[in-house]
């Protein structure tokens, strides 16, 4: 008997940009970034690009592909526009749809998308986890460029390595770990969020607050109001910290694609992710994060991992930002776990999704995450019972 052994690291790097007007033609961020890896390439041809554009986009933003076109005639030495550009709606149902993923697999085949070539998507975290699992598994890797539109995909969905669209009745059971080449947030664009949007992508900021960051958390709450009111300083602000934060997750966490049975920026996710099919994607994902978060932290205050007045001060805050911490369908077949349609399933879809033995995070104080391996279903169904009561005060 014999072995070959083998070993080795590969180096990933992707920068996070923040700017305004990015089709702008005075501003050249946008191209700098197209021409930044062609110092170290031996093709040093003009690179072709193919744009997949959130459909929900467009229908605010309908001259966006001029914009476009308009700003690559001035940077023509640098890239080419493929002349037309993939269109997919946003939501769940860019990923619940394979045809989508298909569409844009044709594309990169039919107009000679190469490996250095670029995929640029611009859109909300659906679109862009779509776009990001098609150019994953297309010549195995194009390079994909990021533009978020949205408050969820700027401070969270576009950030991370990761790609999924959903299958067999399951959330991002087909996806990729893959860094994209980088990821441009553009906050012109949130400026014509509806409000569900807007307020949708605050759930995430307050999540990676409450693992990491106490004096993040005192932001949010300090600016609550103005965050729900679309104060954009307050925005820019909340967005920035909270990629920081999650860029320094990726870095340090020592499991950046998630090998292992723990994630722990999931926190309030087993949940969410349930909820999400259980109102047939109804929710938005930031909305549905909300209440498993709040479900989440009513556990481990019956627990007693965290006192009473964190517990308060933790849902206040998130119903300030406008979020609602309770719906029915969390009283879906509470003593059938096992059940699929049951909230409670949603503990064991986690579990599968990520392998191994069950984890998944609590909170052991503000800014303090505890990861679990067990948990009282009997105490999780008194914490739902919980959660009606205080959205009913709110009332």
């Amino acid at each position: 008997m014999s072995s070959l052994k083998q070993q080795f690291t590969v180096s990933f790097r992707y920068d996070v940009h923040f700017t305004t007007s990015l089709f702008d033609p005075s501003n050249r961020l946008f191209a700098d970034v197209i021409s930044s890896n062609q110092e170290t390439e031996l093709n040093q041809t003009i690179k072709k690009v193919l744009f997949v554009l959130d459909k929900g986009l467009i229908d605010h933003h309908p001259e966006l592909f001029d914009e476009v076109q308009l700003y690559s005639k001035k940077y023509s030495d640098t890239f080419e526009v493929i002349s037309q550009p993939v269109l997919i709606p946003g939501g769940e149902t860019a990923k619940n749809n394979p045809e989508y993923t298909e569409l844009i697999l044709s594309a990169t085949h039919k107009n000679g998308i190469d490996r250095h070539s670029y995929v640029v998507v611009v859109g909300g975290g659906s679109v862009i986890d779509t776009a990001g699992y098609a150019a994953a598994i297309a010549h195995r890797g194009i390079r994909l460029i990021r533009v978020p539109t949205t408050v969820l995909a700027q401070n969270d969905a576009a950030i991370g390595v990761k790609n999924g669209i959903n299958a067999f009745g399951k959330k991002n059971f087909l996806g990729t770990f893959v860094p994209p080449f980088a990821v441009i947030n553009d906050s012109e664009f949130l400026k014509t969020l509806s409000e569900r949007d807007w307020r949708s992508g605050i759930s995430e900021a307050v999540k990676v607050a409450l693992l990491k960051d106490p004096a993040f958390f005192d932001f949010i709450e300090q600016h609550s109001t103005a965050l729900s009111q679309r104060d954009m300083a307050a925005m820019q602000h909340l967005i920035h910290r909270c990629a920081q934060l999650h860029l320094e997750h990726i870095l340090n966490s020592g499991d950046p694609f998630e090998s292992g049975s723990s994630r722990p920026l999931d926190f309030g996710h087993w949940a969410a992710h349930k909820l999400e099919q259980l109102t047939g994607f109804e929710l938005r994902h930031g909305e549905a994060v909300a209440i498993g978060l709040a479900l989440d932290v009513t556990y481990s205050y019956l627990n007693g991992n965290i006192k009473e007045s964190e517990w308060n001060r933790i849902l206040n805050v998130l119903q300030q930002c406008g979020f609602s911490i309770f719906v029915p369908e969390l009283y879906s077949k509470p003593d059938d776990p096992m059940d699929k349609g049951s909230l409670l399933h949603g503990l064991e879809e986690f579990r599968e999704h990520l392998g191994g033995r069950l984890t998944i995070m609590l909170l052991g104080d503000i800014g303090k995450g505890i990861e679990v391996h067990t948990v009282d279903t009997g105490l999780y169904q008194k914490a739902i019972h919980l959660l009606e009561k205080k959205e009913k005060e709110l009332v």
